[in-house]
């Protein structure tokens, strides 16, 4: 179960509950996928709603390696996110706030 007060969101992907969380790392690595010239553009890409679904994965994938998950990009890409895409941009934003809250 994710701790919100140590900025952990809880995935389900196929079945498995995973817990993810931005680590200073996992940001690091943020940074160069999502081309960001820093993290508070990588946040406001998020407040103005200009994110696309390449972010919302992106995101995902760091947060869910953060959280200790040894998955790529494609297996992602190929995995059931419960709730749909509109739960993965909610998680994503979560590991976001939370990250900064």
């Amino acid at each position: 179960m994710a701790n919100p007060h140590a900025g952990e969101v809880d995935i389900t992907l196929d079945g498995t509950l995973h817990t993810a969380r931005l680590t200073l790392g996992a940001l690091a690595e943020l940074e160069a996928s999502m081309q960001a010239d820093s993290l508070v553009a990588l946040v406001a890409r998020f407040e103005g709603a200009s994110y696309t679904t390449r972010d919302v994965i992106a995101l995902l994938v760091a947060g869910l390696r953060g959280g200790g998950w040894h998955g790529t990009t494609r297996d992602l890409l190929h995995a059931r996110i419960d709730g749909g895409p509109l739960e993965a941009a909610r998680a994503a934003a979560l590991l976001l706030g939370r990250a900064f809250g």
